[in-house]
């Protein structure tokens, strides 16, 4: 029996704050000293640590080569692009259709694993993707990375519009982080997601009840694979280039981290807080220092050690604590002899 879903709405309400938030950014974003590009790039790491967190947040897999995804997605969009043919919707399309070939193909090889030995596997994986991108000069341009890759036309039938300036593209990033976030949470509230959710709490339980456990696994693998390669086609898009430092470890360790510490592991939103979080901290902490990433690095040691839940975990311990309070603070009934309780 499948598990039971709670009901989700087409559109919570965070999703509708946030996406206020991020379409307003054109006309406040400047004022406070950042620029648009910033807005742009958060977003598609939010999309990326979204699609990530299918993985380890829900059902319990820690990728640690995960970037391999995001490369690949912008390398076959620079590759589709130059090589075949300038067509938005075919390159965005073929991008994500590769990355999830192959992140299929990686799953097939890893699924059966669990633990420290799936991590591992993934990590090896992650290498030779790199690796691959770094020496295959001819197709990939080696450590100069793929480039001049534009910015193609935006045709819905007759219309069209171009997406050459951050501020249009940022809107059209817009609608498919919008479209791909209502779609992960569909499926995260799904029957689906909850038989992610049971193997994440008990793998071997979930497979005696008679669940498939490997092609549940395989599966949130393949999807999770296919939303990174679609962020990394709109990266290669914001940057007009695709490089094989997105493909490193040390880059696939970002998106563990934006989403460790923003809570991915008790809450949807987690990893689009540690996203934002991790970004602004990239840019405010390097603007003062060189070594920004060492203080990030003790502030994410210090997070798992006294708050492993993140900052999700932060904002819920501090909700219910307020509630408590309120709760205790509350006049106790008063009784009447006659009828009882008030």
């Amino acid at each position: 029996m499948t598990p039971e879903a709670p009901r989700a709405g087409l559109m919570p309400l965070p999703l509708a704050i946030l996406l206020i938030a991020l379409a307003t950014t054109p006309l406040w974003l400047a004022r406070v000293g950042l620029y648009q590009y910033l807005a742009l790039e958060i977003m598609i790491w939010m999309l990326f640590a979204l699609g990530y967190n299918l993985l380890l947040g829900t059902t319990g897999l820690p990728s640690f080569g995960h970037g391999a995804f995001f490369g690949i997605g912008a390398y076959a969009f620079g590759l589709l692009q130059q090589r075949l043919t300038s067509n938005l919707w075919l390159d965005l399309a073929g991008a994500l259709v590769v990355s999830a070939a192959v992140g299929g193909i990686v799953a097939l090889c890893i699924a059966h694993r669990r633990g420290i030995y799936f991590a591992l596997l993934t990590i090896a994986f992650g290498q030779v993707a790199w690796f691959i991108a770094i020496k295959w000069h001819s197709v990939t341009g080696g450590e100069d990375g793929l480039l001049n890759i534009q910015r193609p036309l935006l045709a819905l039938g007759p219309w069209s519009a171009s997406l050459r300036s951050n501020e249009a593209l940022f809107y059209f990033c817009l609608v498919v982080f919008a479209l791909v976030v209502v779609g992960l949470w569909r499926l995260v509230h799904s029957p689906f997601g909850r038989v992610l959710s049971a193997i994440r709490q008990n793998e071997v339980r979930a497979a005696f009840v008679g669940y498939n456990v490997w092609l549940y696994k395989w599966l949130a693998f393949t999807i999770a694979s296919a939303v990174a390669g679609l962020a990394g086609a709109l990266f290669a898009m914001a940057q007009q280039s695709a490089y094989p430092n997105v493909m490193s470890l040390h880059a696939s360790g970002f998106v563990v981290m934006m989403v460790l510490i923003g809570g991915g592991l008790v809450s949807f939103w987690g990893p689009i807080v540690g996203a934002l979080f991790f970004i602004l901290a990239r840019d405010l902490l390097g603007a003062a220092t060189d070594t920004w990433l060492l203080w990030y690095g003790l502030l994410f040691v210090a997070m798992v050690l006294w708050q492993p839940e993140g900052l999700a975990g932060l904002w819920r311990s501090a909700r219910a604590r307020v509630v408590h309070l309120a709760a205790a603070r509350a006049p106790a009934p008063t009784k009447d002899v006659a009828h009882g309780p008030v």
